[in-house]
């Protein structure tokens, strides 16, 4: 018997529009892999049943056992009575195609930077050349990951505080088989990593600030906090990279960073840093680039109110 004020969802498109119209009235957030409730509900119906997610058409009139069905309407009734972000309900979240275990030790894998390293438009002349690469505050695994998949003759190593990141980042290397290329470091920041240089360090660092803390919607207080806040004007942790990178940084390195929407506070507090932003599809002024050269120029790694 069909549940009360339910249809009867014997296919995979009727669950599909069923999940997208709860969706939509329950006027949820997005912004953890899909931006609208339609792709939201299209993902949660085929990673829920582990068939690819990159088209439901095919699968529209498929239907589901029992249970598959069951667990389904488990996962809608969850997205919305619990506002937990699908890929922490299907246990995965997808970054160009790649998949990534996920879980509420970290944060869901996202990251503009990702997009940069998939498309190769970062301004590296010749990505074989690349030897070592740090990713700071790496949570996931993600960005380390999508890095040995760009660089194919590099060395990654991964840093994140949080031991349960940690963990989960491990899985996700495994998972890739790049285990022999991916070394993890458990630590505040460079701590870890004394006396390694790199030629490229990628960090998507925290950097909401206490404004946009206050305003999260409930999807993303599920994750956690110490992966999002950055006090006030959310440059607490970039300050610090900042001023430690030109340490860890070979003679052609450059660091690679994003900060949100913080890029007003940032060219304020480093006037005299000749950042490069870096812009996506989605983003704009949210990634900078900046040469290890010109973080060793005068007074370069002094913010403005030390000057």
């Amino acid at each position: 018997m069909a549940a009360p004020n339910k249809p009867s969802l014997d296919t995979l498109g009727e669950i599909f529009r069923f999940a997208a119209s709860r969706f939509r009235t329950a006027r949820l957030a997005y912004g953890h892999g899909t931006t609208n409730a339609r792709d939201e509900a299209a993902f949660m119906v085929l990673e829920g049943l582990r068939l690819p997610i990159d088209r439901l058409d095919p699968y529209l009139d498929l239907r589901p056992t029992a249970a598959e069905r069951a667990r389904l309407l488990t996962l809608i009734d969850a997205r919305v009575s619990l506002r937990l972000p699908a890929p922490y309900l299907v246990g995965a979240a997808y970054m160009h195609g790649v998949r990534f275990h996920a879980d509420q030790r970290a944060l869901i894998p996202r990251s503009f930077i990702g997009d940069m390293l998939a498309d190769g438009v970062l301004p590296i002349s010749d990505a074989g050349k690349v030897g070592r690469v740090l990713d700071l505050c790496t949570g996931s695994g993600c960005l380390a990951v999508l890095a040995a998949l760009t660089f194919p003759r590099a060395r990654i190593d991964a840093a994140d505080l949080s031991a349960g990141a940690l963990a989960l980042a491990r899985r996700n290397v495994a998972s890739h088989r790049l285990g022999d290329r991916i070394a993890l470091h458990r630590g505040d920041l460079f701590a870890p990593l004394q006396g390694k240089r790199y030629d490229l360090i990628l960090s998507n660092p925290p950097y909401v600030d206490a404004r946009g803390m206050a305003k999260l919607p409930p999807e993303y207080r599920h994750e956690p906090r110490m992966a999002l806040a950055a006090g006030d004007d959310g440059l607490d942790l970039v300050r610090r990279i900042i001023a430690e990178a030109p340490r860890h940084l070979t003679k052609d390195g450059a660091l690679i960073c994003e900060i949100g929407r913080g890029r007003a506070n940032l060219e304020a507090a480093f006037p005299h840093l000749p950042f490069l932003w870096l812009d996506t599809e989605q983003s704009e002024g949210e990634v900078f680039w900046i040469a290890r050269n010109d973080l060793m120029g005068p007074r370069a790694s002094r913010p403005a109110h030390e000057s």
